[in-house]
C-alpha cells in the first residue's frame, strides 16, 4: 500500500448545551459533585477526549448505514462484509483481528485518528463564571407531581459557549474509495445529535466551526454542508 497523503483537518467545537463526558472522582462529599466531566490531572481543565469524538462519530455511521453486527457490536468486516463496511474498516479500524491475509492487506491501517481536544478559551470561561456549571437532577414523581425519592444527583457539565481546539488526521492511500466524505457526514451526524452523556435531557449539542483542510466540497463558509447534501455526496 503506497501513502499518497496525511491531512490535518482542524475546527473549533463549540458546546452548545451543556456537555459531559464522565470523569473520575476519588473523593465524594455530601452536597457536592458525585457526577464529574474528565479533566486534564495537570491544569484541571475539561477536555473532550477523542476516542469520544471517534466512538460516537463511528456509531453515527453504522447506525445510518445499518452496518452494526447482529449483536449490536461495531461493524466488522469479517462478520458482515459488505461495501459500506469495508469503508468503515478502513476508515476507524475494524475491531477484530483478520485471520485473511489477503482482507487483512486490503483494509490495511485506520485512517483517521483524533486527538484529545483541549479548551481554547479558558479566559473567556474564567470571567464569566468557571470552568465548569453544575446541574442538579432529580426524579419526579409523576402521580405526586413531587421530587422522587434517592435525592438530587449533581452532575458537571462544560457550560455552553465552551470552545475546543479539534484535530483529526486522515491518511490516504493508494487506491482508497472516497472515505473523506464518510468523516464529514459522520461530524455532521454528531452536530444533529449530542456527544456524551444524557443526550435524551439535552445536553451535549456541540458545532463545528471554521474547518479547515476538509475538502471544500463538504463545507459551506467553514461550516459542514446539511445532513441531506453529504449524505448524497456519500452515495
Amino acid at each position: 500500500m503506497k501513502l499518497n497523503e496525511i491531512k490535518e483537518i482542524t475546527a473549533t467545537i463549540e458546546i452548545v448545551t451543556g456537555l459531559h463526558i464522565g470523569g473520575s472522582n476519588d473523593e465524594i462529599k455530601i452536597g457536592g459533585i458525585d457526577n464529574p466531566v474528565i479533566k486534564n490531572p495537570l491544569t484541571n481543565e475539561p477536555y473532550i477526549p477523542g476516542s469520544s469524538l471517534k466512538g460516537k462519530i463511528r456509531s453515527l455511521i453504522e447506525w445510518q448505514f445499518d452496518a452494526m453486527t447482529e449483536d449490536g457490536k461495531p461493524a466488522d468486516i469479517t462478520k458482515k462484509n459488505s461495501d459500506i463496511v469495508k469503508k468503515i474498516a478502513k476508515l476507524f479500524g475494524n475491531g477484530s483481528t483478520i485471520k485473511d491475509n489477503n482482507l487483512a492487506k486490503e483494509i490495511g491501517p485506520t485512517r483517521v485518528s483524533f486527538a484529545d481536544a483541549n479548551l481554547l478559551n479558558k479566559n473567556e470561561l474564567l470571567e464569566k463564571n468557571a470552568l465548569t456549571e453544575e446541574k442538579v437532577e432529580v426524579t419526579i414523581d409523576r402521580l405526586k407531581g413531587s421530587v422522587g425519592g434517592g435525592g438530587p444527583r449533581h452532575t458537571e457539565r462544560v457550560p455552553a459557549g465552551a470552545k475546543f481546539k479539534c484535530s483529526i488526521t486522515l491518511l490516504k492511500f493508494e487506491n482508497d474509495e472516497d472515505l473523506e466524505s464518510l468523516l464529514a457526514l459522520g461530524m455532521k451526524l454528531l452536530e444533529l445529535t449530542n456527544l456524551g452523556g444524557n443526550g435524551s435531557r439535552g445536553y451535549g449539542k456541540i458545532k463545528f466551526h471554521n474547518i479547515k483542510g476538509l475538502d471544500e466540497k463538504f463545507l459551506e463558509n467553514g461550516k459542514l454542508k446539511s445532513y441531506k447534501d453529504l449524505l448524497e455526496i456519500v452515495g
